[in-house]
């Protein structure tokens, strides 16, 4: 079989590499929950849900920004050098919100990172599907997916270390001019800089994507040579041969023609309605709100932060069971899964939170949910958004799909502290539970499989027809 001749040390160490983005953007993501009674108090935003709100969401004006950049800059300058820029972005952002001495400061360094999770959310998973065989791509793009989760993880357990233990009674005063409240918070968000500054040195060192670099006749050689190092000869000349026919094809037409084409505009309907389900299935808001929901089970703030690192250990193994099957089960399979399981684990936790039902069954529930996220919709998503579309717009459709994805998420975050003060807990997540209801719908109805099927394969089948 020709997949035993890979190179498979230099597929796993280019595809690490790259994924430091999403580790990056896992951690600045998350960073942000742990950090979050302490800067409130200090910023005074005790009561105000607005200003809570945009604290929490402001980073994903930048993820929006990132995101609609992303295709149009990547197709021009290539993949590589964005996720250089999304490293540069990610330091800045680390030292400006650790350093914050104002509320618009902190909010404004928060836009500047965010605008890093856009161009490594978008760029991280598609230069990956752009590397790696179509038999093995679903694994290793959800190696990015791993490192999101790893850089999750690593935030919630930085968040608990640094925080200094908090009296279940301490007041808003007492957490303002506590350790906590002064210095804990900004270390928080200053140790990102360390991830960040290695995946700026080390992007230097992996080659640009090979499906990029065959838009340029100039670079014909090069994209052999990548394919040559990644599977031989034999590999390197189908691979090329495959590419530059679906070029041909499009260079006879702009490409902004193909919206005109009844297969892409499904396509990308489809890739916008899944990134959309992927945050409007509700749990981002465990993630960015844990210490709500935790304390509305009746936990104490610091034992909330050792339930949040349990919560992120979960996650990181069930991502781990997502990535041996998503090239097994398929992806539209494990898209169904997860739809219906968060369906059923949120209409118990909506009741649970209506009945006062607190304490150790919630924290199961919640457990839960991550569970079958981290194994689906989670890693799936990005796996498909990133081999759907046809090589030569691709950077462009998936940057309008992270976009839609950040824009949902956007509202998403944003409006949960204003649902949850008018709906109470459980009326939000059973609001959750109906959408993932409709997702599962949807995915049963329009999702095609991709399973094994090479890059060009999906074009031919999806879109010239």
């Amino acid at each position: 079989m020709m997949h035993s001749k890979y190179n498979w040390g230099y597929l796993l160490i280019i595809t690490a590499i790259s994924a430091l983005g999403g580790l990056l953007f896992g951690y600045d993501w998350v960073v942000i929950g742990g950090a979050k009674p302490f800067y409130e108090a200090y910023f005074g935003l005790d009561g105000n849900v607005t200003l809570q709100g945009w604290a929490m969401s402001s980073a994903i004006t930048g993820c929006l920004a990132g995101a609609a950049l992303s295709g149009w800059l990547s197709d021009l300058f290539g993949r590589k050098k964005l996720l250089i820029v999304s490293a540069l972005l990610f330091l800045l952002a680390s030292f400006g919100t650790g350093s914050a001495g104002s509320y618009s400061g902190f909010v404004t360094f928060r836009i500047v990172g965010g605008t890093g999770i856009g161009l490594a959310s978008t760029l991280s998973p598609l230069y990956i599907a752009e590397i790696t065989p179509a038999n093995v791509r679903g694994k290793f793009v959800s190696i990015n997916q791993l490192t999101i989760v790893i850089g999750i993880l690593a935030a919630q357990y930085v968040n608990w270390k640094i925080a200094r233990p908090v009296p279940a009674d301490a007041t808003v005063l007492e957490i303002m001019t506590s350790w906590n409240g002064q210095f804990g918070w900004r270390m928080m968000f200053y140790a990102c800089a360390v991830p960040a500054g290695l995946f700026f040195i080390l992007m230097w060192f992996i080659p640009e994507s090979p499906r990029f670099l065959a838009k340029g006749r100039c670079n014909r050689m090069k994209v052999f040579h990548i394919l040559h190092r990644i599977g031989g000869d034999e590999y390197a000349g189908k691979e090329l041969e495959s590419i530059l026919t679906t070029l041909y094809q499009d260079e006879k037409r702009i490409d902004f023609k193909l919206f005109k084409n009844p297969g892409f505009r499904k396509l990308l309907i489809m890739g916008v309605v899944i990134a959309v389900f992927q945050q409007w299935c509700g749990i981002n808001v465990i993630f960015n709100y844990a210490h709500e929901i935790f304390a509305n089970a009746g936990y104490s703030v610091s034992d909330t932060l050792f339930n949040i690192v349990i919560t992120g250990s979960v996650n990181l193994v069930f991502t781990l069971v997502g990535m041996f099957t998503v090239d097994k089960a398929g992806r539209k399979a494990l898209m169904l899964l997860g739809a219906a399981g968060l369906a059923g684990i949120f209409a118990t936790v909506g009741t649970m939170y209506y009945l006062h039902i607190q304490g150790i069954p919630l924290l199961i529930m919640v457990v839960a949910a991550i569970a079958c996220y981290a194994m689906s919709l989670a890693p799936v998503t990005w796996v498909v958004l990133s081999e759907i579309f046809p090589n030569r717009i691709r950077g462009f459709a998936m940057a309008v799909c992270t976009f839609a994805l950040w824009s949902a998420c956007f509202i998403l975050t944003y409006t949960f502290p204003i649902l949850n003060k008018f709906m109470k807990a459980s009326g939000t997540f059973w609001l959750y539970g109906i959408i993932c209801v409709l997702g599962f719908w949807f995915i049963l109805r329009k999702l095609p499989e991709t399973k094994g099927k090479t890059l060009e394969n999906i074009e031919h089948e999806f879109v010239d027809q």
